[in-house]
C-alpha cells in the first residue's frame, strides 16, 4: 500500500475544512447534513470523518481557526481592528457565519458551551494582553477597568456581527466603530 505523505494529509484536511466552511455558511450548522458536506467538499463521509471524528469536531476546528486568526489581529492591532477588517471586506470573512452559529449553539447546546470556553480563550487572552499594553501606554481611559472595556468590546463585536448578518451597511457601522474607539481612548 502506498505511503501517504504529511503534505497530502495536510492538503486533504485543508480541503475538508474549506468545503465544510462553505457548507456551514450556505446551510447553517443544523442543515449542513453529512450528505451536504460530502457534496460540498467532494469527498465521501469516510474520507471526511477519517480526519474529523464528527460534525461537531469539524465545526469546532473551524471555530478554533477563526478565533486564532482574530486573536492574531487583536494581539497586534486590537479588537476594534478585527471589527474594522470585517467591515472593510465582509465577504472575505467567512468566519462571520461561524460566529453566528457559535452564538446559537452556545445558547442551545450545553456540551458545545463547555467545549467552546476552552477554544475561545485565545481571542480573550489576546484582547486582555492588548488592553493591558494600551493601558500601560496611557492610551486607554483610566476610569474604566480593563475587564469592563474587554466586555464592552466583545459586546460590540457580537452586535456588529449580528448587524452585518442582517444586512446593515458597513459604511454606517464604520462610523459606529469610530464612536466606540473614541469611547475607550484616553481623553
Amino acid at each position: 500500500m502506498p505511503r501517504v505523505t504529511e503534505d497530502h494529509l495536510a492538503a486533504r484536511r485543508r480541503q475538508i475544512l474549506d468545503g465544510a466552511r462553505r457548507c456551514f455558511a450556505q446551510y447553517g450548522y443544523e442543515s449542513a447534513t453529512v450528505r451536504r458536506l460530502e457534496q460540498t467538499i467532494g469527498l465521501s463521509r469516510g474520507a471526511i470523518f477519517h480526519h474529523f471524528r464528527d460534525k461537531d469536531t469539524l465545526f469546532f476546528e473551524l471555530a478554533r481557526e477563526d478565533a486564532e486568526r482574530m486573536a492574531e489581529v487583536a494581539s497586534r492591532e486590537g479588537l476594534i481592528q478585527v471589527m474594522r477588517d470585517l467591515l472593510a471586506a465582509p465577504d472575505q470573512f467567512d468566519w462571520l457565519t461561524t460566529r453566528l452559529e457559535i452564538a446559537r449553539k452556545l445558547r442551545n447546546d450545553p456540551a458545545f458551551h463547555s467545549g467552546w470556553a476552552e477554544r475561545s480563550a485565545e481571542l480573550s487572552d489576546a484582547t486582555t494582553a492588548r488592553l493591558r499594553r494600551q493601558k500601560q501606554a496611557g492610551r486607554l481611559r483610566e476610569d474604566v477597568p480593563a475587564d469592563v472595556l474587554q466586555t464592552y468590546l466583545d459586546l460590540v463585536l457580537d452586535g456588529l456581527v449580528a448587524r452585518l448578518a442582517s444586512g446593515d451597511e458597513p459604511e454606517r457601522l464604520s462610523a459606529v466603530l469610530d464612536l466606540v474607539e473614541a469611547s475607550v481612548r484616553q481623553q
